[in-house]
This record gives C-alpha cells, structure tokens and sequence, in this order.
C-alpha cells in the first residue's frame, strides 16, 4: 500500500474553513474510493494554523485516481486558496496496526 503525510501551514484565520472542507473530502474519499484506505485529519498542538493529513491508499494510481474524483476537484481551489505551504512524504505501508481487513 502507499501512504502520504502532509505537513500544511494554513494562512491565518483559514483554519476553520479548510477543516471544514478537508473533512467532507477526506469522508467521501474513505467511503467513496475503493482504493483510499484511510484518511484522517490531524491538528498540530503548537500551532494552530498547522494540520497534518495522513492517507492511504492501494497504490500511487489510486492517489491518482483520487485527485481526479468530483469532491476532490470541487473543492480544490478553495482549499488551495487556505494554504500558505505544504510539504509532502510519501511511503508505503509495510504494516497495518491493528491488521486491516
């Protein structure tokens, strides 16, 4: 499996909307995509304008197919729009704990 982390600094004052956002597209990846996995939207507690994503996904053509999906290019600009900068890591999954199905 293949995951990435993202590291991203919001502009002041977008935190907020983008959370808003972010969890209605990482709820219709997790149910809608066969090949997204997980999802999960995670607060830094030092910074409140830093979030972090975590997803997983079957294999870099499904993190593809992903950013081709309607909720994802629906609201892609405004989400863009809230972040200063971002940094992505990508790994793959060697270990799932607890095992996932």
């Amino acid at each position: 499996m293949y995951c990435i982390f993202i590291s991203v600094d919001l502009k002041p004052g977008a935190r907020a909307r983008y959370l808003e956002l972010i969890a209605e597209n990482a709820r219709a990846s997790v149910e809608n995509e066969p090949g997204c996995h997980t999802f999960d939207v995670l607060a830094d507690r030092e910074d409140e304008n830093r979030v972090y994503l975590y997803e997983v996904y079957d294999s870099p053509d499904a993190l593809q197919a992903h950013k081709e999906t309607e909720h994802y290019l629906r609201d892609r600009a405004q989400i863009n729009e809230l972040i200063n900068k971002q940094q992505v890591l990508r790994a793959d999954v060697l270990t799932f704990c607890p095992a996932r199905g």
